[in-house]
């Protein structure tokens, strides 16, 4: 059994991680974002009933799950809410990750790149669990345009891109078009899984 290559992609809001993550599937990755696994995790009884006990009701939508914008709402008004919010979900995502990426090497066409979206990478110390890290950065003139979330708070918490590049394999300033930021995922492919 042969485990895909781990790779995560990281970056500020709004530097290009999602587009990257949907070229890299293009290009034959099995692929993941931490988001995804967010949405499906607060789907989960268990983790909805704690997440609601602790925040209270007004984070439920009227379909009875959570509504991600208004769990936002709080958690980034309130530090305290934040950390506890993080504390319960960095190691439920981080144990779906590491079963997805089994159930991946145990496919008889298992792929040779699995490639997961962390925002939080280093600022977690989640970059461990990877072979080989991606970091897509953008100016903050740029990303600002680009995000519709107001960063100037979330942005305070995470490791400048300087320090996120020089720790990082592979790294792309995501300021020209789609195709540049298809061209450098492509040249990462063929790097990681030379056919």
């Amino acid at each position: 059994m042969t485990r895909p290559v781990a790779v995560a992609i990281t970056g500020g809001i709004g530097a290009g991680k999602s587009e990257a993550l949907k070229a890299f599937a293009r290009h034959g990755a099995a692929t993941v974002s931490s988001d995804e696994i967010v949405h499906h995790l607060l789907r989960r009884a268990q983790v909805r009933d704690e997440v609601v006990a602790r925040l209270g009701n007004g984070i439920v939508a009227p379909d009875g799950e959570i509504d991600r914008g208004a769990l936002a709402t709080v958690v980034f008004n309130d530090r305290e809410a934040l950390a506890w919010l993080e504390a319960l979900l960095h190691p439920l995502v981080a144990a779906e990750y590491l079963q997805w990426r089994d159930q991946l090497a145990e496919l008889p066409d298992a792929p040779g790149v699995s490639v997961t979206e962390v925002p939080l990478l280093y600022e977690t110390g989640g970059d461990a669990r990877f072979d080989k890290v991606v970091v897509i950065t953008a100016p903050k003139k740029l990303r600002r345009a680009r995000s519709t979330v107001v960063a100037d708070d979330r942005e305070s918490r995470l490791i400048d891109d300087r320090e996120k590049v020089a720790r990082a394999d592979y790294s792309f300033t995501n300021t020209g078009s789609l195709e540049e930021l298809d061209a450098f995922v492509e040249s990462v492919m063929r790097d990681l899984a030379p056919s």
